[in-house]
């Protein structure tokens, strides 16, 4: 990785780049483009924070990358361009009909913050910290008067999509602030007692307000192009539960691995095909379900990290079946009027694994 010393031996083969850090100023200007032409369909006072949000997310990631350093108990506080990007992918999945308000805006860019940063943060020093920070940027860059006990004390700052209940189509499913936790405790009965209905294994749930909130961490993240996350807690707290029920509320149909005497790689690689086939060529939205148990050998994470950052597992496919997969992606590069050759087809299946969460 990043972090590993080379020996000029080794690197005598390669031709090494080297190059600055982006400034602050570069930051600002990449981000501010993005998030000014996605405003353009919002009321102007919304358009008039642009800026504003800009600055004040640079100032948050600077800060948090400058005092909050990895450590041997916090090995995972490393930040990077990415998590910036985060935010923004975040604020842009909203609709001008649910942000009607500049403060509405402001308490938007307050939440996919929390939930790029505070999330990954382990103590109540460290997130107390987060905070504080958080509520000065809003005084100062956003000139909103929120007060630490509105924003982190009351009932959360949550954004969802899953609102309007069971039976909404996709196009009618909006990223709006969940002001009523009775509301979204309803919604997500409902769609517990549609999954119970639905499927032999039954679940029963009581949806207080962190799982409330973890329900809806998790329908953001499968609601993103490459969305992926790690649980991390105790066993039986209920983790794989909720997912289960976050990807019903979303419509996505959730995918899990059995494991049995004898499971090994070529096993898991052969799920591995079947689920790249359900999403890449059926283009259905499918949720990949891995649980620590079911790590029978660590190459398993190798292939998983594979699929993460770019979309395949080297030497997966052999050529037939290869053959296959590509005859099969014909009518789809066709529908979406891209030059059916081989390589375009390819990278279409490639490109449709990686985005479908």
């Amino acid at each position: 990785g990043g972090r590993q010393d080379m020996t000029a031996r080794f690197l005598r083969h390669f031709n090494v780049v080297g190059y600055v850090n982006m400034s602050k100023e570069s930051q600002g200007l990449i981000f501010g483009t993005i998030l000014g032409d996605f405003l353009n369909n919002f009321d102007g006072t919304i358009q008039n924070l642009k800026d504003q949000i800009v600055n004040s997310t640079v100032a948050i990631f600077h800060s948090i990358k400058r005092e909050l350093l990895p450590t041997p108990s916090k090995i995972h506080y490393t930040f990077n361009l990415r998590d910036l990007a985060k935010v923004f992918q975040g604020v842009l999945m909203v609709d001008p009909k649910s942000i009607s308000e500049p403060e509405q805006m402001a308490r938007l860019w307050v939440h996919e913050c929390v939930r790029v940063f505070e999330d990954r943060l382990i103590n109540e020093e460290d997130q107390r910290w987060y905070t504080e920070l958080c509520v000065e940027l809003c005084a100062r860059q956003l000139k909103m008067p929120l007060t630490h006990e509105e924003l982190f004390e009351g009932a959360p700052v949550v954004f969802c999509d899953f609102l309007k209940g069971p039976g909404t189509e996709p196009e009618d499913r909006f990223y709006e602030e969940a002001k009523d936790m009775t509301k979204v405790n309803a919604v997500l009965m409902d769609f517990l007692d549609e999954y119970n209905v639905s499927f032999p294994t039954t679940m029963d749930l009581v949806f207080f307000t962190d799982a409330m909130v973890h329900a809806c961490r998790v329908c953001r993240v499968l609601r993103q192009p490459r969305g992926n996350a790690m649980l991390v807690g105790v066993g039986g707290s209920g983790k794989q539960s909720l997912t289960r029920v976050s990807a019903y509320a979303s419509g996505y149909e959730l995918v899990q691995i059995e494991i049995s005497r004898g499971y090994g790689i070529p096993e898991f690689r052969e799920d591995i095909k079947k689920m790249m086939i359900k999403a890449g060529v059926e283009g259905k939205d499918t949720v990949f379900l891995f649980t620590d148990s079911q790590i029978v050998c660590e190459d398993m994470l190798e292939d998983i990290n594979n699929v993460l950052n770019s979309g395949e597992i080297p030497n997966l496919f052999p050529q037939d079946e290869l053959d296959k997969v590509i005859s099969d992606m014909f009518p789809v590069a066709k529908a979406k009027g891209i030059p059916e050759t081989r390589d375009n087809c390819y990278n279409l299946f490639v490109q449709r694994v990686r985005e479908l969460p």
